[in-house]
């Protein structure tokens, strides 16, 4: 299990708005080649890790907006589940943190686990986020449904900006 937090200079609906950008993630995460949002529930990945390439689906299983995102994989050559949450500190200042269960596969994947290898590649993608967030001074779009555990997707009541795909 892999935990990093980090505080990010910007408004926590803005931070939340930002993350749900799925298809930004390979401007600040590393090793990931490609994201396609191919629904409200479901991304397409493609990452380049160590050499080591991999495609998978991944399916939101809970989306609060301003609060929560958590995904498992459903389809590929990876195991992982993980939740991302956003703390609002004040008016101007976000705590993102984010929690990952990685199955690890192979010798050369056990061993860069236990040298923390997977810890670093998130707290490093968390500080990209920060800059990526904190260059740009606003999210880029955003998606404010709701994504129940049973798998029911809801409006947020609160909000009729539907950009996620913009």
């Amino acid at each position: 299990m892999v935990k990093q937090s980090i505080d990010v200079d910007s408004p926590v609906r803005s931070v939340y708005n930002q993350w749900t950008q799925f298809e930004e993630f390979p401007r600040f995460m590393e090793g990931v080649e490609e994201v396609r949002q191919v629904d409200d529930r479901h991304c397409h990945w493609r990452t380049s890790i160590g050499g080591v390439k991999r495609e998978f689906d991944t399916e939101i299983a809970d989306q609060l907006p301003d609060e929560r995102i958590a995904w498992r994989t459903v389809g590929g050559d990876t195991d992982q589940r993980g939740v991302v949450t956003f703390q609002r500190l004040d008016e101007t200042h976000t705590r993102v943190s984010l929690a990952m269960d990685v199955e690890t596969q192979g010798v050369t994947e056990k061993a860069g686990a236990a040298l923390g290898i997977l810890d670093r590649r998130v707290k490093g993608d968390l500080k990209r986020f920060k800059g990526y967030m904190e260059e740009r001074g606003q999210e880029s779009g955003g998606w404010r449904g709701r994504i129940a555990p049973s798998g029911d997707m809801t409006p947020d009541p609160m909000d009729t900006d539907d950009t996620r795909f913009s």
